[in-house]
């Protein structure tokens, strides 16, 4: 589970967690210059939510720019529009949410992460234990900045936020 909600945080980052994720080789609606259009899959999550939660992306028009550092980290650039839907699969209640900003994760040579997200793109996906540890909700969306490193095993070492919670998927979603 925490391997699944580390895919996720950076799955949140590169396109806000869809169960299939997949990157178009695109010139990105003309942008150009290394950006990409990033497409964005719907599908349900379990395992953050009390219920599995559907979702989906009405609007997306997020770009994606994949960079390699000297030392062999690569960094992972995220910009653009989107809006992203929550739904709870039991009982039908859907909210909408703008999920704008920008993010950027840097993977590491060792297999870390250290994903920095602002605007309101910090989508939080925290397993229970770390939600409770770093005092956020599992499924949230922020307003402001998120910080989270995590280790190669996949295990959250720090979750930190500037801002503000903006949305408690799952409280919404009850």
């Amino acid at each position: 589970m925490r391997r699944l909600g580390v895919i996720m945080a950076l799955g949140a980052l590169l396109g806000m967690l869809g169960p299939v994720v997949t990157a178009a080789p695109a010139l990105a609606g003309g942008r150009g210059d290394g950006w990409e259009l990033f497409p964005f899959e719907p599908g349900t999550v379990t395992g953050f939510c009390p219920f599995g939660v559907f979702m989906d992306f009405p609007v997306d028009n997020a770009f994606q720019k994949v960079l390699t550092s000297p030392p062999g980290s690569t960094i992972l650039l995220l910009n653009g529009s989107l809006k992203m839907s929550f739904t709870n699969v039991d009982t039908g209640k859907t909210i909408t949410e703008n999920v704008t900003g920008s993010g950027k994760a840097i993977v590491n040579p060792d297999g870390s992460l250290s994903i920095r997200q602002e605007g309101h793109l910090g989508l939080i996906t925290l397993d229970s234990a770390d939600a409770k540890r770093f005092g956020l909700p599992p499924l949230g969306v922020i307003g402001g900045v998120l910080f989270e490193e995590v280790a190669p095993d996949f295990t959250y070492t720090s979750v930190s936020m500037q801002g503000h919670l903006l949305v408690d998927v799952c409280a919404a979603l009850r």
